[in-house]
């Protein structure tokens, strides 16, 4: 998935402010399980929050 937009993920009335919030706290989760389990991730973990929001693995909601 090449850079999805914000607008294409979230809906017109969500707030941009509560998405990056989800995204960040995403990121970190991200980051803190790769660590754990000693992997070594080859894209950012913000890139890969990203992509889970994008393709609606990962919602707002779940994290505000």
């Amino acid at each position: 998935m090449i850079r999805p937009s914000m607008y294409q993920i979230i809906g017109k009335h969500d707030s941009y402010y509560e998405f990056v919030v989800a995204i960040a706290q995403r990121a970190r989760d991200i980051s803190a399980l790769a660590e754990d389990n000693q992997i070594y991730l080859t894209e950012k973990p913000v890139k890969l929050a990203v992509e889970e929001f994008a393709s609606g693995k990962a919602k707002v909601t779940d994290f505000i």
